[in-house]
């Protein structure tokens, strides 16, 4: 089994398209298309990540599809339906100078200007107009822009 915290999340089977096994697939890269620049992904089914080959990518209408090894009809591809697809962390380029991934903000400490913590970065959101910190500290959550 694969070690969790070496994994990143980089997106997620939200269906299926057509008859022969394809699969229709929610990217969290930018842009979305790069989802398809990483392999193999993982497949996390029943608790458990697997590997699986990516044979083909690309886009289709506003979203993306993808072939999978393995997959040859759509009976076989609705049983990945709902499961995130995943990487190691490894093959993921350096951050530049002064720039961060979001999953290496996760459980940083959030310190004011007056040196007080502020609480914990719990998660991210994306909004559209800008991204936005969930701090969290005592029972309390702030959300910074």
């Amino acid at each position: 089994m694969q070690d969790e915290t070496s994994l990143i999340v980089i997106g997620k089977i939200v269906g299926v398209y057509g008859i022969k096994g394809w699969f229709k697939i929610l990217s969290f890269t930018r842009p979305k298309e790069n989802i398809f620049n990483y392999g193999p992904w993982l497949v996390k089914q029943d608790s458990e990540w697997l590997e699986i080959q990516l044979q083909e990518g690309k886009p289709q209408g506003k979203g993306l599809i993808a072939s999978l090894e393995g997959f040859t009809d759509r009976d076989e591809a609705m049983a990945l339906v709902g499961s995130e697809l995943a990487i190691d962390r490894e093959q993921l380029p350096a951050a530049k100078e002064g720039e961060f991934y979001w999953h290496d903000l996760i459980n940083m400490q959030v310190i004011n200007q007056q040196n007080e913590m502020l609480g914990v970065v719990t998660e991210l959101l994306e909004t559209g107009a800008n991204d936005v910190l969930v701090v969290e500290a005592d029972k309390q959550r702030y959300l910074i822009p």
